[in-house]
Order: C-alpha cells, then structure tokens, then sequence
C-alpha cells in the first residue's frame, strides 16, 4: 500500500485547531499506521500556503497524494466521514 500525503490548514493555536490536530493525528496513527506524511499549516504563520491553496476556512485538511486531490472542510471529529470524504476506505473496508 503506498504511502498518504495529508496537509492540514488550521488557524492559530485555538481549541478548534488543536481538535483538528489530535484527530488527524490519531487518524494517521491508527489507521494509516506509518503510511501517513501529514504538514500541518498554521495559515497565520504562512499566508503564501493558504492562498496557493485556495483555503478559504479552517480547518480544512487536503489528501494531495495518492490522487485524486480531495478536500475536507469543518469539523474533522467523524473519523469515518473522513475515510469516506477523502478517499481512504479500502474496498475491504467498505464491505465491512
């Protein structure tokens, strides 16, 4: 299985951020198990990346590889909304 390019856009060190943080993180962690490369952008800190990216709310969380590009915007606490919205269920998966 190849190997998730995840890039998350937050804005500041709010609670909001920080929930989008841990639950990307504990996505990585127990899902994608070492097959995850995941950026966190901090939009205040780097207004250039979020601009190049289009990003007009936080948090958003972008899957650029493999592809195709997918994007998911808002609340990021329903795991398995995010498998499905990002393309990461497995066939295997779905069948379950």
């Amino acid at each position: 299985m190849g190997k998730y390019v995840l890039r998350l856009f937050v804005a500041g060190a709010t609670a909001r951020s920080r929930q989008a943080i841990l639950h990307v993180g504990k996505l990585c962690e127990t899902e994608l198990k070492g097959r995850c490369q995941l950026e966190v952008i901090d939009i205040y800190q780097q207004p250039n990346l979020a601009r190049d990216h289009q990003i007009v709310a936080t948090p958003t969380l972008i899957k650029e590889f493999p592809r195709p590009v997918r994007r998911f915007i808002g609340n990021l606490a329903n795991t398995a909304g995010l498998f499905v919205e990002l393309n990461l269920v497995t066939k295997a998966k779905i069948a379950v």
